[in-house]
């Protein structure tokens, strides 16, 4: 069917879809909504909230969910089982009561939580309670109009590419909305309770490396998320001041432009707090908390640190902590388009380094393939964009982790007279400047998406060409070592500064990633500004 027999269908569904379609007096709206269906990303299904084929909606979820199922029945066996949880967001509750209640008709014991959870806490459960699969309803850092449904393994591990394709085939199956088993009881459903929660505080914990007593002052904000509760738990014997204004969870995050701890103005309210306290440290945790942003005090200032940077600083804080356990299998993982400074460090330390694709999923699926072989163990892994785990409990990035190990670093170096800011200028003047950067185009809609596929092109047929100084262009397209193939393009140069370009597995968008590394920021900052430009001429061309 085309976008518009698609868009007669769906107003037959019910009087309050009818009504929200009805409404609709952009034919380009139209054609946005119906053009596609919604399709497994980097982060399984994630979308704006309305009606239609390409948007989250209870149809939308009920046909992932349906397809799901059936998958689960045909490859896992009898007596399936699910763990089911979400966030803060906006339909969140519904969306999971929702497929809770179609696997609950397959079939399935379902397990359902209670009250908003991070995603790490789902990763944890879904292994915890040997279930066959676990779903999260949560579109992460996303702005307010989304929500997204996140599926898990049995091992608590986002479903990497073979996995996500052979559900999908499933959940295409699913032509018929009216074969969707819906269903509005409880039965089949079991609620968990707070001891679940309390094993994974306990997990965490485990990964504790250094208690002693500091003065390190602490905001945090749980950005109106899931990381309020377990945060403050992992961190209730520091100096933790929580930002009140955004505390309770809020689906419309009244307070931030955007939930995103990668963005400053995210970080604004906590900041000013910080300001009025003298505090040493701002933490931020996105609404599922899985990914945690920090901005530092320097002199009257607070910089917002990257998340190459507070990935680097947390490796070489692991990596003294756990310095003399440390063995010829201790592993780092870290993603293609994360920069190299973490890696470096890990290096001189003796840890062997490995990358995947972008998405947390693939370093998850590296700790299953360490468990299964022994070959490796797991010591960090981290991406850019501000996820990290430390220890096995969980699958995905993990905030919560993450947040009570940056405190305890901080800790650890105001204990010997340095803020992290000084602590970055010596792993600087150690292992060289890096200077890291990200730019996203936002391209909406059919014409949107037809656009970056031909930008992909475009930077394929220019090659090493694009300009000067490329040593090797890497196209994942092909396939690269033993890693799944992917659209991404990554120019190597000459003294090791690259650049890559991808599409966004989850929002309408083509990224663009830099790391240059150089004598100092000065010759870094000319080179980046010099390969932004010539990007942007030919994205915005």
């Amino acid at each position: 069917m085309d976008y518009k027999e698609k868009y007669q269908l769906w107003l037959g569904f019910d009087s309050e879809t009818k009504a929200e379609l009805e409404a609709i007096s952009d034919e380009k709206e139209i054609e946005d909504r119906f053009y596609k269906d919604l399709a497994f990303g980097t982060g399984g299904l994630r979308g704006i909230m309305g009606a239609g084929s390409n948007r989250m909606n209870k149809y939308t979820v009920g046909k992932a969910t349906f397809g799901l199922a059936n998958y689960i029945k045909a490859t896992k066996g009898e007596n399936p089982s699910v763990a089911i949880a979400y966030d803060s967001r906006n339909n969140s509750a519904f969306f999971a009561k929702t497929a809770a209640g179609i696997f609950a008709s397959c079939g399935f014991k379902v397990y359902l939580y209670e009250t908003l959870v991070p995603v790490p806490v789902l990763s944890f459960t879904t292994a915890y309670l040997n279930c066959s699969c676990g779903v999260m309803i949560t579109a992460s850092h996303n702005p307010k109009e989304y929500n997204g449904y996140k599926v898990y393994d049995e091992k608590g591990c986002q479903l990497c590419t073979e996995d996500a394709a052979n559900a999908l085939s499933y959940i295409n199956k699913v032509t018929d909305y009216r074969s969707i088993p819906f269903a509005d009881s409880d039965e089949g459903i079991e609620y968990i309770g707070e001891n679940v929660l309390s094993k994974f505080i306990e997990k965490v914990e485990e990964q504790s490396v250094y208690t002693e007593p500091s003065d390190l002052k602490i905001v945090y904000t749980p950005l109106h998320g899931t990381g309020n509760l377990p945060v403050r738990r992992v961190l209730r014997n520091m100096n933790v001041t929580v930002v009140k204004e955004q505390e309770l969870p809020d689906g419309n995050f009244s307070t931030v432009r955007s939930p995103n701890p990668e963005e400053k103005d995210a970080l604004n309210i906590a900041i000013e707090k910080a300001k009025k306290i003298g505090a040493d440290l701002v933490l931020g945790t996105d609404p599922d908390c899985d990914r945690v942003g920090i901005a530092v005090k320097d002199n009257d200032d607070y910089i917002l640190f990257t998340g190459n940077q507070t990935g680097a600083l947390l490796v070489k804080f692991i990596c003294e902590m756990h310095k003399a356990k440390l063995n010829e299998k201790s592993t780092l993982v870290k993603t293609i388009v994360t920069s190299e400074l973490g890696a470096n460090i890990g290096r001189s330390y003796g840890v062997k380094v490995e990358e995947t694709l972008t998405g947390f999923k693939y370093i998850g699926d590296k700790i299953n393939k360490y468990e299964a072989t022994g070959e490796n163990e797991f010591l960090i892994g981290y991406e850019e964009s501000y996820g990290y785990l430390v220890g096995t409990h969980a699958r995905d990035k993990d905030a919560v982790v993450s947040s009570m190990l940056i405190c305890q670093m901080a800790a650890w170096y105001k204990n010997r007279g340095k803020t992290l800011v000084e602590a970055l200028n010596e792993i600087y003047e150690e292992y060289g400047y890096y200077l890291d950067f990200l730019d996203s185009f936002v391209l909406k809609g059919k014409d949107g998406s037809e656009r970056i596929q031909s930008l992909m092109v475009i930077f394929r047929d220019k090659g090493k060409a694009l300009t000067d100084g490329i040593k090797e262009l890497i196209d994942y397209k092909n396939g690269v070592a033993d890693l799944p193939k992917e659209n991404v393009l990554k120019y190597v140069f000459n003294d090791g500064s690259w650049m890559a370009v991808r599409p966004s597995g989850t929002e309408p968008k083509i990224k663009v990633y830099y790391s240059v590394c150089a004598e100092n920021k000065k010759e870094a900052s000319a080179r980046l500004e010099k390969l932004r430009k010539i990007m942007t001429d030919i994205i915005n061309g």
